[in-house]
């Protein structure tokens, strides 16, 4: 079984992840079943990642492209020590946007 994170919630939920590999090698201490207890709140540990979406939304609402609808995906891997890592999905990084165009009204199904 892969290392677990738990983080807790606000509310004291509790929600364990897998466990991200942690830079530098050093490693906290786990208990017996390979479980370590996060230094951050769940919520806390995913502050980054909202700031990050926040940006980037910023990015490409504010800009000439003007779309009607923003999708950005980040793949994320919770680290008991530093909390969210927006995570690689190959070597430069993991990042999907996608921008959407509604017709102007009365230009759909119009017939020609």
């Amino acid at each position: 079984m892969e290392d677990l994170v738990e983080f807790k919630t606000d509310d004291g939920t509790v929600v364990a992840v897998e466990a991200a590999a942690e830079a530098g090698g050093s490693r906290l201490v786990a208990r017996g079943d390979g479980t370590v207890q996060a230094a951050r709140t769940f919520e806390g540990a995913l502050e980054g990642v909202r700031a990050a979406a926040e940006s980037a939304l910023r990015v490409f609402r504010d800009g000439t492209l003007r779309p009607d609808g923003v999708e950005i995906e980040f793949g994320v891997k919770l680290s008991a020590e530093t909390g969210a890592i927006i995570a690689k999905g190959t070597a430069e990084g993991h990042l999907v946007v996608k921008l959407t165009w509604s017709p102007p009204a009365g230009e759909a199904g119009a017939a020609s």
